[in-house]
């Protein structure tokens, strides 16, 4: 047999091969018909690529795993690992002391007035350290419905409630891309009451539930849907109390963490653009399930590239930050504003970094 026989012989089996593990391994994901609005222009318009974000700087400690979630207190910064440390870091990243280990995943992160640090642990729930160190598990479960990934979470300003998402109550940590590929709205937003101690639902079917913060006199909270490339609004008090909208739709990316400045601003990190390859195989369910077998070896199909939104406490977009370059700090998975400086984490790079504010918002 010649070479050329065996060989078209071995590239016949692997190709065989290729589609039965795209037909037949056996996948969780059980993938939903949807259709995505077209993606926003990245060449013109509000989102027109820029390279605002070329000048961010390292600050706090280096050579760390995924500091995705940030507090600023004083002059030093608080963050989670990937390896489950909860770190204290000065802003010139000599000083690191580790605060806790949760054993899980911190992911958000929150000031309690009584001084409690609240952690969203995308394994281990919603967690409490109090001053001496003490880890104490808040709530796991809603419902009856224990959480699969609890992402992030913001508290109100009388301490009476702390609001946070479950991304997905069927696919845990590590597991985003199969949720997204799915689209079968298991996300939820959450509600603990501090004085009772029962977490409440209120809004489930959410596709995949990410960032979480409260609006101006906490009229609303609002909750990125990374998978629907959207932001939902759900009203506290006011005429609207108990009902919820759509604060901004169709963004030209996948919104990962949320935060406000207190005043007039809200920053949306944007963990990547929208995949063209996502939006295409929307529609067929059949296809996304060979793609979420062809992600278990092969790279999310997500672009590189570090991105941030800033809007005004009605939706509209104030600021584009971007940066398309190979050494771009991406992705972004949070934006917070502290005085004169932004501040920004990543689920998976070594360090943080910072913008002038002035930077951000000039035209």
């Amino acid at each position: 047999m010649s070479r050329w026989i065996r060989f078209r012989h071995w590239l016949l089996l692997v190709i065989i091969a290729m589609g039965a593990f795209l037909l037949l391994m056996p996948t969780k994901v059980r993938p939903v018909a949807w259709t995505p609005p077209p993606a926003p222009s990245l060449t013109s318009g509000i989102y027109a690529d820029n390279q605002r974000l070329k000048g961010v700087e390292r600050v706090g400690a280096a050579d760390i795993d995924g500091p995705e979630a940030l507090l600023l207190e004083g002059d030093t910064l608080i963050t989670g690992l990937h390896d489950g440390r909860l770190i204290r870091t000065s802003l010139d990243g000599k000083v690191t002391k580790v605060l806790a280990d949760t054993g899980g995943r911190p992911l958000g992160l929150a000031r309690h007035p009584n001084g409690l640090l609240v952690i969203a642990d995308a394994v281990k729930g919603l967690l409490s350290l109090d001053a001496q160190g003490r880890l104490v598990a808040m709530t796991t479960a809603a419902d009856g419905v224990p959480f699969g990934f609890t992402d992030d979470v913001a508290i109100d300003k009388p301490g009476h409630y702390a609001y946070f998402s479950d991304a997905s109550s069927r696919f845990g940590y590590g597991k985003d891309g199969e949720a997204i590929i799915e689209h079968g709205g298991d996300g939820r937003l959450l509600r603990y009451d501090f004085q009772t101690g029962t977490t409440s639902m209120l809004l489930d079917k959410l596709e995949f539930a990410n960032g979480v913060t409260l609006g101006p006199d906490d009229a609303f909270v609002l909750v990125n849907e990374t998978g629907a490339y959207r932001i939902s609004r759900y009203w506290l008090s006011g005429p609207k109390a108990g009902t919820h909208d759509l604060f901004i739709d169709n963004l030209p990316g996948l919104p990962d963490n949320l935060s406000f400045n207190g005043r007039d601003r809200i920053w949306v990190a944007l963990y990547a653009p929208r995949s063209a390859l996502l939006d295409a195989t929307a529609k067929h369910p059949f296809v996304r399930k060979m793609l979420a077998r062809a992600m278990t070896v092969l790279p999310k199909p997500v672009e590189k590239r570090a991105f941030a939104l800033g809007l005004d406490v009605e939706g509209k977009v104030i600021a584009n930050l971007q940066d398309g370059s190979s050494d771009s700090y991406s992705p972004i998975t949070t934006v917070r504003e502290y005085g004169e400086w932004l501040y920004f984490g990543s689920l998976t790079a070594k360090n943080m970094v910072r913008l002038p504010l002035s930077a951000a918002l000039q035209k």
